[in-house]
C-alpha cells in the first residue's frame, strides 16, 4: 500500500470506540498537548503491572517473562519507527527528559568553538539543553523562521552551516504552525556539511508514520502520551553515534551497553511495556479495514494513512471556515493538504485577547487552548506575546465533522 492507494475511508465509530474518555461528553481539541489514551494501552498496563511487576534480570521465571516483555516493547519500537536495530531505542520519561540527556551526551564531544544550529519555532525542550552547551564554549546559531512565509527556509539554514557544525536540531512539524518540515531533504545538506541532525517528532508522530531511516536522520524523540499512549517518550539515535556517546547511567555501565547507558535506574518498565498497546491498536485498525498488508509495517502504513486523509478532511472543513472570517489570521499554512501540514491549526483574532477564547468554548464542552505552547521564541518573533499568544485546535483522527461543526458554531458567536 502506498501513499497514492485510495484507501476505505475511516470507521470512525469503531475508531472512538477504542478511546473509552471518548465517552465523557467532550469534544478534545487540545491534543498537540496530549491525546486521549487507547484502552489496548490502559489492557498492557495493567497485564505487566498484574502479572510481571518484579525486577528484570533475574533467574526466575516471571523476572524472565518481564524482561522478554520489555524486549518487545523496543522490538515494536523499532519496526514502529523502522529503525534498524532495536537497540537504537532509548526509552524515557519524556521528550524533554530525553533531549536534556542527549544534550549533555552529546555536549561532551564537543569542543570549543564547535557549532550548534537550533530554531526559533521549536518547542524549548529542543532549544534550551542545547544552548546550555554555551558554557563548554560551544557556538549557538539560530535558525529563523522566515515571517512572511512562516517556514523554515532551507537556502537560510545553508548559510548558518561551516565546518565547525556539529549538530542541527529542529521539529518535525511545529507544535504552533502545524507545519511538516521536509527533514529528508535537510538531513542531506547537513550531511553534505559533515554535521549531524537531531529531530523533534512530537507534533508529527500522532498523525504520519515514521521512518527514521527513509528520513537518514541521526536523533528522533517523540512522546508516547500524545500517541494515544502512557506518560512515556522515545528516544531514537543511530546506534553506532550511540555507541560513540559517553553514557548517562552509573559508571560501571560500559559505553557499549546501549541504550542502557541513557536510562538511569531503567526505563519505566510497566509504561514501556504498555507502549505494545498501540501495536494492538494499529494493527486491529489495519484488520478492521480489511487492509492487504502482509507484515506488521505494512499494516501500520495502512492504518496511518487512513489516519492521514480523515484528518486532512478535519483540517479542510475547519481551515474553511477559520479562511473565510476577516478578523481571523492563520499562523501557519492556510491549506488543508496532508502533504503541508498536519491538524494542528493556530489562529488569532484581531481586537481579541486569545486568553478570552478559550473560556467562552469552555461552556460548550469542547476543550481547546491559547498560550505559547513553550515555543516562546516564535510567539516573540512574530510579535504575538501581547495578544496572549495563539488560540490553537489540535485535532486527532479520533475527532470527527461533526465536532468541528460544533466547534465552527461556537466559534462563529465569538468571532
Amino acid at each position: 500500500m502506498t501513499a497514492s492507494t485510495p484507501v476505505q475511508p475511516l470507521d470512525i465509530a469503531w475508531v472512538r470506540g477504542q478511546f473509552p474518555s471518548l465517552t465523557a461528553g467532550w469534544t478534545f481539541f487540545d491534543n498537540a498537548g496530549g491525546s486521549q489514551i487507547l484502552h489496548p494501552v490502559v489492557n498492557r498496563l495493567q497485564e505487566y503491572l498484574l502479572t510481571s511487576n518484579v525486577q528484570l534480570g533475574a533467574s526466575y521465571e516471571i523476572s524472565q517473562m518481564a524482561v522478554e516483555r520489555l524486549k518487545a516493547a523496543n522490538e515494536f519500537a523499532a519496526t514502529y519507527i523502522n529503525a534498524a536495530d532495536a537497540a537504537e531505542i532509548v526509552m524515557g520519561p519524556s521528550t524533554s527528559m530525553l533531549l536534556r540527556i542527549l544534550a549533555l551526551c552529546f555536549g561532551a564531544t564537543l569542543q570549543p568553538g564547535d557549532e550548534v544550529v537550533v530554531t526559533d519555532c521549536d518547542h524549548e525542550a529542543n532549544i534550551t539543553p542545547w544552548l546550555e552547551l554555551q558554557d563548554r564554549g560551544v557556538v549557538i546559531k539560530t535558525w529563523k523562521t522566515n515571517p512572511e512565509s512562516l517556514s523554515l527556509e532551507i537556502a537560510d539554514l545553508q548559510l548558518l552551516l561551516t565546518n565547525r557544525t556539529r549538530l542541527v536540531t529542529l521539529t518535525h512539524t511545529s507544535n504552533v504552525l502545524g507545519h511538516i518540515n521536509p527533514i529528508q531533504q535537510i538531513a542531506d545538506l547537513v550531511h553534505q556539511a559533515g554535521a549531524l541532525l537531531c529531530v523533534d517528532g512530537v507534533g508529527y508522530a500522532p498523525h504520519r508514520m515514521i521512518d527514521v531511516q527513509a528520513m537518514d536522520v541521526d536523533f528522533y524523540v517523540f512522546s508516547y502520551y500524545k500517541v494515544y499512549g502512557p506518560h512515556h517518550a522515545l528516544l531514537y539515535g543511530k546506534r553506532d553515534l550511540l555507541l560513540k556517546l559517553p553514557g548517562f547511567n552509573h559508571d560501571f555501565i560500559g559505553t557499549e551497553q546501549v541504550p542502557y547507558k541513557f536510562q538511569p535506574g531503567g526505563a519505566n518498565y510497566e509504561l514501556s511495556y504498555s507502549t505494545l498497546g498501540l501495536k494492538d491498536y494499529l494493527v486491529d485498525l489495519s484488520r478492521h479495514h480489511q487492509d492487504k498488508a502482509n507484515t506488521l509495517r505494512q499494516q501500520l502504513i495502512g492504518s496511518f494513512q487512513r489516519i492521514t486523509e480523515h484528518e486532512a478532511r478535519l483540517s479542510q472543513r475547519l481551515l474553511e471556515f477559520l479562511n473565510g472570517r476577516a478578523k481571523i489570521s492563520i499562523i501557519g499554512p492556510s491549506t488543508p493538504d496532508p502533504e503541508v501540514r498536519v491538524p494542528t491549526i493556530a489562529f488569532t483574532i484581531d481586537g481579541v485577547h486569545s486568553a478570552t477564547v478559550p473560556r467562552q468554548v469552555d461552556a460548550h464542552h469542547i476543550g481547546i487552548r491559547y498560550g505559547d505552547f513553550y515555543a516562546k521564541r516564535l510567539i516573540q518573533r512574530l510579535g504575538l506575546a501581547d495578544q496572549g499568544g495563539v488560540i490553537r485546535v489540535s485535532m486527532v483522527h479520533y475527532n470527527t465533522l461533526e465536532e468541528c461543526d460544533h466547534l465552527i458554531k461556537v466559534l462563529d458567536g465569538i468571532g
